[in-house]
């Protein structure tokens, strides 16, 4: 969606490496501090956050 690597996203939530992987493939869920550092990176490059409201919870680029 972002075009932005792994890496290059747990630099900019100042996260390690691992953390996003591990998440991403769910093999863990990271703590609640990593988990608002990297939803602040995502927002910070232009993902909005969509909430439930019946159809189901997603993500979608901010429109500019």
């Amino acid at each position: 969606m972002l075009g932005i690597s792994q890496t290059e996203l747990a630099q900019q939530a100042s996260v390690s490496r691992q953390t996003v992987v591990d998440f991403e493939r769910g093999a863990r869920t990271p703590y609640t501090n990593n988990l608002v550092a990297i939803r602040s990176a995502l927002e910070a490059a232009g993902v909005e956050f969509i909430p439930e409201n019946g159809g189901g919870a997603g993500v979608r680029l901010k429109p500019f």
